[in-house]
């Protein structure tokens, strides 16, 4: 039997919250989930800080990647098989670029891709095309496998249809994170019915499409997405921790770039801090290696860094105000001006930060970036794109919601140990009682 197709003696089950069980026959995807690569996603936290707000939301990567590999598998063979738009040979290239989609993720995921600007898909096909445990197994496969899978998750492949599935604004990607964050925060916005939506998923050549019954599951799908941006994943104490988090690793780089003599030496990092990320350096970092160093350098004889890893330790984080930089930018420069007269370093202790979110969107010809829409596939057979027919994703199609917060540390600001005249004016403009 060629290693493509072949099955496991006994299916093999994970109990799962969200799907209840996650299923696999296939050799190739169980031989893929013991790979140290994949592995190493047990040691990703799946929403960063947010622990640091909502103390459920300890879940990793690899639980998010089974969930992800699991809807698929569940769309193309319950849903899709047998139809006559659907390729069969498509099947395992689908299995496998939902379970690899997130295997280049760095430990806390976007706050150190942002410091280091690194791109977490390119890392993951970086593993899928050099030389790992995963590569190995999907050269198995076929020579030209890894390549295809790595392909489909960079959204090049030819198979339009298979990157649908993985990556589209009504994919399995987001339909198991929304949900699978939502339990894990214990909030409630993240639920709708996916049931129902994967009923009336239907394969096209270039996408997948919902038959027009299935509208209101999917006005539910994207109001509860929207609500799970501004509820959870944009919270400002997560926020803050992210601040605190992205100025720690500004902090050792740049102590790193003066010759900065650590008492405990960031080994791990030097390669980021030299902007030459090798493959086998970067798979050796994941969470706890992070903390191990930001614990250590609570010790450390700079101050800076010692304090913002004892308030990231110990949750003592950044405090905020709502603020528009565009209008009081003003405002920004005096406080930077107080911050330096009463020895506070601005560039480490007063930050904007910025959220923004695009609910859902169509493709507008002549402006930049691809956004495949959502398509409703009408009883005459034709296709409708979806804010078309639906008032409530109308009202929101196109419409870019934006939040800017100004973070500070508080309780420096009410120390009274000195410079109390300037600190009384920086609380006057921040309106801090």
């Amino acid at each position: 039997m060629a290693y493509s197709t072949e099955k496991l003696s006994e299916e093999k089950v994970f109990k799962d919250p969200v799907h209840r069980y996650i299923h696999v026959r296939d050799r190739v995807i169980w031989d893929l989930i013991g790979t140290a690569e994949f592995q190493r996603l047990r040691r990703i936290k799946q929403l960063g800080t947010t622990y640091l707000t909502f103390h459920g939301a300890e879940h990793s990567r690899f639980n998010h990647s089974l969930g992800v590999y699991e809807i698929v598998r569940r769309i193309v063979d319950d849903v899709f098989d047998g139809r006559p738009e659907w390729k069969q040979e498509s099947r395992l290239l689908s299995l496998c670029a939902a379970l690899l989609h997130d295997l280049g993720h760095g430990p806390f995921s976007h706050a150190f891709e942002k410091v280091f600007d690194l791109d977490h898909e390119e890392f993951t096909q970086a593993i899928i095309l050099g030389d790992t445990e995963v590569h190995k197994i999907l050269k198995k496969v076929d020579p030209n496998f890894p390549k295809q899978v790595a392909e489909v998750i960079a959204k090049t492949s030819e198979n339009k249809l298979v990157v649908s599935l993985i990556s589209s604004q009504i994919d399995a990607d987001r339909m198991d994170y929304l949900q699978r964050d939502a339990y894990f925060t214990g909030v409630s916005y993240g639920h709708f019915d996916m049931e129902r939506i994967l009923r009336v998923m239907r394969p096209r050549e270039d996408q997948v499409v919902i038959k027009q019954s299935g509208m209101h599951a999917v006005e539910d799908y994207i109001m509860s997405r929207y609500q799970m941006y501004w509820q959870v994943y944009f919270h400002p104490v997560s926020r803050s921790a992210e601040v605190i988090l992205t100025k720690i690793l500004h902090r050792a780089k740049d102590l790193y770039h003066e010759g900065y003599t650590f008492k405990f030496t960031p080994i791990h990092f030097q390669s980021l801090f030299l902007t030459k990320v090798e493959l086998k350096d970067y798979l050796k970092l994941d969470e706890a290696v992070m903390m191990f160093y930001f614990q250590m350098w609570q010790e450390e004889e700079d101050l800076i860094l010692s304090d913002l890893c004892k308030r990231f330790m110990n949750r003592n984080l950044f405090k905020y105000v709502e603020f528009d930089p565009a209008k009081e930018y003003k405002k920004q420069y005096e406080l930077m001006t107080l911050f330096e007269k009463a020895g506070i370093n601005p560039d480490y202790y007063l930050v904007v930060d910025s959220s923004s979110d695009l609910p859902y969107d169509f493709y507008r010809p002549g402006e930049e970036g691809e956004r495949l829409p959502i398509h409703l596939l009408m009883k005459n057979n034709e296709l409708k794109e979806l804010s078309r027919q639906s008032e409530i994703v109308d009202a929101i199609s196109g419409k870019r919601r934006t939040d800017h917060k100004l973070y500070f540390p508080a309780d420096l600001l009410f120390d009274d140990s000195q410079h109390q005249a300037i600190k009384s004016q920086i609380r006057d403009l921040l309106d801090l009682k």
